[in-house]
């Protein structure tokens, strides 16, 4: 029932299954976190299609044939929310890997939410 839990597990699958690219049904709130990905380097890039309402996602991986993207972890959930002052933005992996946050400003990685000084909810850690 979490569309947001749903497209992480096909984007995690997909990169344990050597994918070239992954489709996911398309709302405007997957699509924020797939930018913030594709900025970070964690995808290759992503297509909307608006007729057939998907998004395909181009996984990206290393030169030796493993995926970049290491983990996919939801932070807050339905059941859960996660919220963090600017204060307390989370380092992940000791500033390796990205959280990626929903602010008053929009999806921001946790890079851009600490030079904006902005808090919010905690989606998801990349790395």
């Amino acid at each position: 029932m979490d569309p947001i839990a749903d497209m992480l597990t096909i984007i995690r699958n997909g990169c344990r299954a050597h994918k070239i690219e992954v489709t996911v049904p398309f709302s405007r709130l997957k699509t924020e976190i797939l930018r913030v990905l594709l900025e970070d380097g964690f995808i290759n890039n992503f297509t909307l299609d608006s007729k057939k309402k998907k998004i395909t996602i181009m996984l990206k991986y290393a030169k030796n044939g493993e995926s970049v993207i290491r983990n996919l972890e939801r932070i807050s959930k339905c059941s859960r929310r996660v919220y963090v002052p600017k204060s307390e933005i989370p380092y992940v992996l000791g500033g390796l890997g990205t959280a990626i946050l929903t602010t008053s400003e929009g999806i921001l990685s946790d890079r851009e939410a600490r030079r904006k000084q902005i808090g919010g909810e905690v989606i998801t850690y990349v790395y």
